[in-house]
């Protein structure tokens, strides 16, 4: 179905997610899960930055990334949790066209700010451990500022690149998007005209911000792990991988599945496995990332504690 020429090129005014569940006696407890989950993610987050700030010790560029990482996953799952459970509760499961649009947008610019930042984390560790006698120098706070600047930008243009190519594509019916919230892979059977740039553009773009901070983590791992090797003190090599796992942990868990979800070519149609990495990528990862940084990480638990009784220590 072509649209006229000098007509909108996009007639749908809304379009209805499906959700996780199709079963309404499901729906409630979908909600409390999510729900809970959201809790959990924004509040867990906030306590790691609350900490970060708050603690003296953890002014390092290590901490500084890890609390604008913690900063990303509150918007990540805000994005997309809460308008959800807004459909739950209202029992509504149509979104403006608009709305899907902005949903997409902002989603793609915080993952993508995302893949960015954990290749800043490992280069971090990289001049950390490796480089240890350079590291205040090359990894002073204007770099550290900078490599977060250039990360916003480099996102914000992944971001801009996908909506303006979505803006050439006719959508005309259908308007069922069989997932949970907008994302471009769910969109593109919708549309009434080819999408196979679309679909290159997101290949390209996935490769861009999965594959080569992928090779750049894999690289600067691979000297830090030598470099670790070499320490003779026990606990160096623990404290070490200590903080190395942490960090690896979370990125194999980011790019898998992203990787997944956006490099493959062709159009498929969405089923359940999507929606399975959508929980991922916007509930779980989120909701993982504290628990991980912290768990390991005995100068955060500390920090944290300290957050939680209200004592500071001194500088």
């Amino acid at each position: 179905m072509e649209p006229k020429s000098g007509t909108n090129r996009t007639s749908l005014t809304e379009l209805i997610l499906l959700g996780l569940v199709q079963s309404e006696n499901l729906q409630p407890l979908v909600f409390v899960l999510f729900l809970l989950a959201y809790l959990v993610t924004v509040g867990g987050n906030l306590s790691i930055l609350a900490a970060i700030l708050m603690e003296p010790k953890l002014h390092t560029p290590m901490y500084f990334f890890l609390g604008n990482l913690s900063v990303l996953d509150v918007g990540c799952i805000t994005v997309t949790v809460p308008p959800m459970l807004g459909r739950l509760l209202s029992h509504r499961r149509t979104i403006s066209y608009e709305a899907c649009l902005s949903q997409l947008f902002f989603f793609h610019l915080l993952a993508g700010m995302d893949c960015f930042l954990l290749t800043a984390m490992a280069y971090d560790r990289f001049l950390a451990i490796c480089r240890p006698l350079t590291y205040s120098t090359r990894m002073s706070k204007e770099v550290q500022r900078l490599l977060v600047a250039v990360s916003w930008a480099c996102a914000l243009t992944n971001a801009l690149t996908h909506m303006i190519t979505l803006s050439t594509l006719n959508f005309c019916g259908p308007n069922e998007v069989n997932h949970f919230y907008c994302d471009l892979p769910q969109l593109f059977p919708l549309s009434c005209s080819s999408t196979q740039i679309n679909e290159l553009v997101l290949f390209v773009a996935g490769f861009i911000m999965a594959g080569t901070p992928v090779v750049l983590v894999i690289i600067s791992y691979i000297h830090v792990a030598a470099a670790v090797l070499q320490i003779r003190s026990v606990e160096g090599r623990k404290k070490a991988f200590s903080t190395c796992g942490s960090h690896l942990t979370v990125v194999c868990l980011f790019y898998g599945t992203g990787i997944f979800n956006y490099m493959r070519l062709g159009s498929e149609e969405a089923s359940d496995k999507d929606k399975g990495v959508g929980v991922f990528n916007t509930v779980i990862n989120p909701m993982m990332n504290p628990l991980i940084y912290s768990l390991r990480n005995p100068d955060v638990q500390g920090a944290l504690w300290r957050v939680l009784i209200g004592k500071r220590t001194l500088t």
